[in-house]
C-alpha cells in the first residue's frame, strides 16, 4: 500500500496522527479532543479534527486489518438498535471468542436478506472458515444459514455463550452518545475504523499479567506507528 500522505496540512504529521488516535482510541468527542490538544498548545478546531478523522482513519484502518493474524473460527453475531437522524436502524455486528470485531452492517431490517447480507460480507472478508456461529434467538440467522448451507454451524438462542456479542456492544453504545451520528454512511463509516483501532488495542488488561500487558501495549504501539508511517 502506498505511504498515508499529509503534505499540504498546516500541522505536523505527528499531530494528525496523535489526533486520529485520541478520536478514536477513547470515548471522546471532537470537542473533547479539541480542549485537550489546546491544553498541550496546539489550537485546531473540531472540525479539523473531524476532518482529519474521515480522511485518515480510513486509510489507517485498512493498514491495521492486514497486519492482523486469522481470528479464531468461532464467531458470534448479534444487532443491536441505533438512532440515526431520528430514524431506527439496525447495527449487526460479528465478533470473535476473543471479542475482536469481524464485521459490522448498518440495516434498516432484521430479516432473513439482511442476515443474509452480513454472512456472505463475513464469508468472503474473513481468511479462515468458521467452526460455530453463535446467536441470539432471531429466527432470521438459521434461515440465512440454511441459505448458506451452513446450518450445521448454527449456535441458536444460547444467550450465555452469545455474551462476548453481547459485551462487546458497549463500546459502540459509548460513541453513539458522544458522536451523535447523522447519517448511515457516516456511522458505518467511523465505527468500521473504529473497529479496527479496537481490535489492535484490545489487550484485555484482566486477564493477563503486568509483564504480559507491557508486552502487548508495545506490540499494539508498535502495529500502529507501522500502520500511520
Amino acid at each position: 500500500m502506498k505511504p498515508i500522505s499529509f503534505k499540504r496540512h498546516r500541522f505536523p504529521a505527528d499531530v494528525i496522527r496523535h489526533t486520529v488516535w485520541l478520536c478514536f482510541r477513547f470515548s471522546l468527542s471532537f470537542r473533547d479532543v479539541e480542549e485537550l490538544l489546546a491544553a498541550r498548545g496546539v489550537d485546531v478546531s473540531y472540525e479539523t479534527i473531524r476532518c482529519w478523522a474521515i480522511k485518515f482513519g480510513s486509510s489507517i484502518a485498512r493498514r491495521l486489518k492486514k497486519r492482523r493474524g486469522a481470528p479464531p473460527p468461532r464467531w458470534h453475531l448479534d444487532e443491536m438498535v441505533c438512532w440515526i437522524g431520528g430514524k431506527r436502524v439496525y447495527l449487526r455486528r460479528a465478533v470473535d471468542d476473543e471479542g475482536e470485531v469481524l464485521d459490522l452492517v448498518f440495516q434498516r431490517r432484521r430479516d432473513t436478506e439482511a442476515a443474509l447480507r452480513l454472512l456472505r460480507r463475513l464469508l468472503h472478508n474473513q481468511p479462515i472458515e468458521p467452526q460455530t456461529m453463535t446467536t441470539d434467538g432471531l429466527a432470521s440467522y438459521g434461515a440465512a444459514l440454511d441459505i448458506l448451507d451452513l446450518r450445521l454451524l448454527h449456535r441458536p438462542g444460547r444467550l450465555r455463550e452469545n455474551n462476548r456479542a453481547e459485551n462487546s456492544h458497549l463500546p459502540i453504545r459509548r460513541r453513539e452518545r458522544q458522536q451523535r451520528f447523522k447519517s448511515q454512511a457516516s456511522a458505518q463509516r467511523f465505527l468500521t475504523t473504529h473497529a479496527a483501532i479496537y481490535n489492535t488495542f484490545n489487550v484485555q488488561r484482566h486477564l493477563i499479567s503486568r509483564p504480559t500487558l507491557r508486552r502487548f501495549r508495545a506490540d499494539a504501539d508498535g502495529a500502529w506507528a507501522a500502520a500511520v508511517a
